[in-house]
């Protein structure tokens, strides 16, 4: 089998000749999707690759992009310009991994709601085939791609727009202007899920992720029950539409025991980047017997490439014991991990890999 029937077995639940290894598109830094290939073989890792079928375009709205220094390192400064006025958002990059964290988020005040929402109501949704046929083509037999659509409203929020503490008091103490704010993300997801189902019925579409980002200490049963389980099954009955079964994947790379239940409520038959122990709490072992449907592409837990070949060697066989068997399992490196520790501890996965044998 090549990576990408391999892949696509895991998905579709049809027999696999081995547990795929799957890399994120380059997330081990540029170029590392053709140096892990040469290092490993090209039958032996596979790529995921972020993409979509739709775009927004929003006529009387626009961002701003500059950068800047601060203290010796590069940021990034983000201007929306709105006809309510302007928000602005910095990210500072960390050079080591070339990713970027938040030192100013665009919401710093209730009242710059108002111009979040006078960016959102301007929000069009258009389908936009153009980066899944060339992703498509880009990767031929070697991956899939990870065709996503937005966040979440309450996760989208804190990711993207409002610190998660300024968040929780606004929650508190302006319900109605936050309904008002999350509503409109409701409608724009609507739109792409609409969007979406008609995309997957004339091109190929084989899983639908939602990029979440989900960890329980962040959002709790509640929130998770009101603002992501009604958009989980939404989606699924979008795509059942389809006529195909098209499974609904959620990036969720956190802890989840508090949330076991609603996941198993939630229409969810993929985990996108789960992250087993002893990085977090839910293990493939888990996964698997609560969720009979559920696909698990789980992310090899990052804290174990620092550790010596032998016991990276020993997790991933640990994780193949758990659940390579099933033909439900794919191991991942979907989150960041430490600079070049990937020369190390690639092989020692695949390694396991191949001598756990066919699934």
């Amino acid at each position: 089998m090549t990576m990408r029937e391999r892949m696509l077995a895991v998905i579709q639940g049809r027999a696999v000749d081995r547990v795929p290894f799957v890399q994120y598109s380059d997330i081990a830094g540029p170029g590392t999707d053709r140096a892990a290939q040469a290092l490993l073989g090209r039958e032996r890792i596979g790529f995921s690759r972020w993409t979509s079928v739709h775009a927004y375009d929003t006529p009387n709205c626009g961002f701003e992009r500059q950068e800047f220094a601060r203290n010796g390192r590069r940021g990034e400064r983000f201007l929306l310009h709105t006809p309510k006025g302007t928000l602005t958002s910095e990210r500072i990059i960390e050079p080591a991994l070339g990713t970027s964290a938040a030192a100013r988020h665009f919401v710093q005040d209730p009242r710059d709601y108002e111009t979040l929402l006078a960016y959102l109501r301007d929000i069009r949704v258009y389908e936009h085939l153009d980066p899944l046929e060339q992703t498509v083509c880009d990767l031929g037999d070697e991956g899939l791609p990870h065709i996503s659509t937005p966040r979440t409203p309450y996760q989208q929020l804190w990711v993207e727009w409002v610190n998660i503490q300024d968040l929780a008091q606004h929650l508190c103490d302006l319900p109605d202007l936050l309904e008002e704010v999350t509503a409109t993300l409701f409608d724009i997801q609507d739109r792409v899920y609409a969007v979406v189902r008609d995309a997957a019925r004339k091109t190929f579409v084989p899983y639908v992720v939602v990029g979440d980002n989900i960890t329980a200490p962040m959002i709790g049963e509640t929130y998770f029950r009101r603002y992501c389980l009604p958009s989980y099954r939404k989606l699924a009955e979008a795509l059942d539409d389809t006529g195909q079964d098209i499974p609904v994947v959620v990036h969720m790379d956190g802890d989840l025991k508090p949330l076991w239940q609603a996941i198993g409520e939630s229409r969810v038959r993929g985990l996108d980047s789960m992250s087993p122990p002893p990085d977090n709490d839910t293990s493939v072992g888990d996964a698997l017997r609560m969720w009979p449907e559920m696909r698990v592409l789980v992310n090899f837990p990052s804290s174990i490439h620092l550790q010596p070949p032998e016991a990276i060697y020993a997790k991933a066989m640990e994780i193949l014991e758990e659940g390579g068997r099933t033909g439900r399992l794919q191991i991942q490196i979907s989150e960041n991990l430490p600079p070049d520790a990937w020369r190390t501890s690639y092989p020692a996965i695949v390694q396991a890999i191949d001598d756990f044998g066919g699934g």
